[in-house]
């Protein structure tokens, strides 16, 4: 496969998560809002702001940071590469450029989403429910996945699909368990308080993994059962461990394919095993924000080897 047929598969499937990704930053922000304040606690939308990463963007453009310019800048602003709008059409755009590669289903469900968010920008904001937004994000995002899964033929171009969806994925995990970190401040009373916990149930409800929690943990909810659920509980299908196991999966479906390895099933491997040496307590005694933000910066790393290992040129054995 050429590189450049196969960085337009990896990147739609990085841009429609990315989207799905900001549509959730969107609903925690409005859940987080519905909370009830209580001295200790930041409820407002700053928080989403920086977990998303784009603060400094936003502030050159919005200054001060208010929910409506936040709602806007992740969701419609094309300045941001991010927001939901732009993700929805840089995915689109790399379909329309391989579009002999995907099947009619998923070229289907790219451009029905791109055109029904041409329709949806020329509304005012300010009409739109915000939650009917993130649903119908949402829900684009799992049609394009369900369409991949059902039609696409399992070659070469499923598996880079499927790397960029897992590498997308597990960052986009990582960055909304952060959201607690800016959301909390560091009163050591707080930690495990009912207010806590609520926060914690709201974070499950905006990542749609509530009711699956209480199947696989029933009773409280706490801190240490989340972060086991969301980082290392292989049966949750947005924990980080998932995620780079999946990268595993595929990553070494490419090495068989084209008999060779890359360096990025080394890579791979490496950080999966890093997470299976984990354990809740460990992960709280380095600190939540600082482990995350280590994963983050890891999965970036993890994300140049394999540019430079199969989207850099002719990667066919």
């Amino acid at each position: 496969m050429l590189s450049r047929t196969a960085d337009n598969l990896y990147w739609i499937a990085r841009y429609m998560e990315r989207a799905e990704t900001a549509a959730r930053l969107l609903e925690v922000g409005a859940r987080i809002a519905l909370l009830p304040s209580a001295e200790g606690y930041r409820n407002d939308w700053d928080s989403v702001l920086r977990a998303s990463g784009n603060a400094d963007g936003f502030a050159a453009k919005y200054g001060k940071p208010e929910q409506a310019n936040i709602e806007n800048f992740l969701f419609l602003d094309r300045d941001n590469p991010n927001s939901v709008a732009s993700s929805i059409t840089s995915a689109r755009e790399n379909g329309r450029i391989v579009r002999t590669a995907l099947t009619t289903q998923v070229w289907d469900a790219l451009n029905t989403a791109f055109q029904e968010l041409r329709q949806i920008e020329a509304q005012p904001l300010a009409e739109c429910a915000l939650s009917q937004l993130t649903d119908w994000t949402m829900r684009q995002a799992a049609m394009v996945r369900g369409a991949i899964d059902a039609t696409l033929l399992r070659n070469d171009g499923y598996n880079l699909l499927n790397i960029g969806y897992y590498l997308e994925r597990g960052d986009s995990t990582a960055r909304l368990m952060d959201v607690k970190y800016y959301v909390l401040l560091p009163r050591s009373d707080f930690i495990g308080s009912g207010a806590d916990n609520d926060q914690w149930a709201m974070l499950l409800r905006a990542m749609s993994a509530h009711r699956a929690f209480h199947w696989a943990y029933g009773g409280e909810v706490t801190s240490a059962k989340i972060a086991h659920f969301l980082i290392l509980n292989p049966q949750c299908p947005r924990s980080l461990i998932t995620c780079v196991a999946g990268m595993n999966n595929h990553i070494g479906r490419l090495a068989k394919l084209y008999g060779r390895e890359t360096p990025a099933v080394g890579a791979a491997a490496r950080l999966l095993a890093e997470l299976e040496a984990q354990s809740p307590e460990r992960i709280f005694d380095e600190g939540l924000h600082e482990f995350l933000s280590r994963f983050i910066r890891e999965t970036a790393q993890l994300a140049t080897v394999i540019h430079n290992s199969y989207l850099s040129g002719d990667i066919q054995g």
